[in-house]
């Protein structure tokens, strides 16, 4: 009695692996013949812009006057140049600003963007109709024009290397209710500031 019931043990073990085995069978053989199709975009990268400014001036001052007068008054012109891949602003400010005996509150600038003309030659240069030009003296455009938050003369580029406008800087040294003790005090005085033009990209 005791030999049936283990033939019957041993044939139940024998079955349930073969059926397990049957079943991978048919998983591997559904998974060789399945239909596949697949698409793909290749080559997919991410670049930084590139911003970059320039002028005409060859390292040379635009405004280097000498032995002026009361009531003198002059201008110069001087191409920018936007070689940007991405769009921005550009502003206009001053700094590094030289201050002697007053005379910086009696030297005038306006300069004005446009078109035309090259460096120190204003020939042909036409203001940009709408513009407000960057306006005062010395003293004030050394306070008030320090940075690009605070500058002027925003010129927006579209991310295309090549645009430029011309600035052109028109000074005056007006001594304008001064007594001629006043002006004779400004004698031999001598004043400076650098002008900057910064590029700021504004693409999101």
């Amino acid at each position: 009695m005791s030999a049936a019931p283990r033939r019957n043990r041993t044939i139940a073990a024998l079955v349930i692996p073969v059926s397990v085995l049957l079943a991978g069978g048919l998983v591997w053989q559904s998974s060789y013949a399945a239909f596949s199709a697949r698409t793909e975009n290749s080559g997919n990268s991410w670049s930084t812009g590139r911003v970059a400014l320039t002028d005409d001036d060859r390292g040379a001052a635009a405004l280097t006057v000498e032995n002026m007068v009361p009531g003198d008054t002059g201008q110069k012109c001087i191409v920018v140049t936007s070689n940007s891949t991405v769009a921005g602003e550009v502003r206009t400010y001053v700094e590094d600003a030289l201050k002697d005996r007053g005379l910086e509150n009696h030297i005038v600038i306006s300069m004005e963007k446009g078109s035309g003309g090259s460096f120190n030659d204003c020939a042909g240069f036409t203001p940009e109709t709408g513009s407000t030009p960057l306006t005062g003296t010395l003293a004030q455009l050394s306070a008030a024009d320090t940075d690009w938050a605070t500058g002027s003369n925003s010129w927006v580029t579209t991310g295309t290397p090549g645009e430029s406008k011309t600035f052109r800087a028109k000074w005056t040294f007006d001594t304008t209710g001064m007594t001629q003790a006043e002006i004779d005090a400004l004698q031999g005085a001598r004043v400076g500031l650098d002008v900057v033009w910064e590029l700021q990209s504004t693409d999101n």
